[in-house]
């Protein structure tokens, strides 16, 4: 059923799929890298009076949406180098020159089987 289900979740080619699901990857790999050190707060801090005036399900919610945000953030911040580095415009580049060269060779190619069968 999970192999089902993982050729289910990865059988799109669409790029907003693929990215979407890369998101959704990494905010889990983010909060279950970061989950191990989840504490809630004791005191509450100077600039946060109300996290201190809610209940524990409200501290936990406030610390929830802050790790959230956090994998947010650094999801963004890798989508942003990963667009600086300009893979895409490299990779639509090296498919441009490879189909011309193919299509070069491939002209030699059959110059040469037709001159093998029509000899002059």
């Amino acid at each position: 059923m999970v192999c089902l289900y993982l050729t289910h979740f990865f059988a799109f080619p669409d790029l907003s799929d693929i990215m979407n699901k890369l998101l959704v990857i990494t905010m889990f790999v983010t909060l279950s890298l970061s989950a191990h050190g989840f504490r809630l707060p004791r005191d509450a801090e100077e600039g946060d009076l109300e996290v201190a005036e809610q209940g524990t399900l409200g501290k936990l919610n406030s610390v929830v949406k802050q790790y959230y945000e956090t994998s947010i953030n650094k999801a963004a911040g890798w989508l942003e180098v990963i667009k600086d580095l300009k893979l895409e415009e490299k990779a639509k580049n090296a498919y441009a020159d490879t189909t011309t060269v193919v299509g070069t060779y491939a002209g030699i190619f059959q110059d040469q089987v037709y001159h093998l069968f029509y000899p002059q």
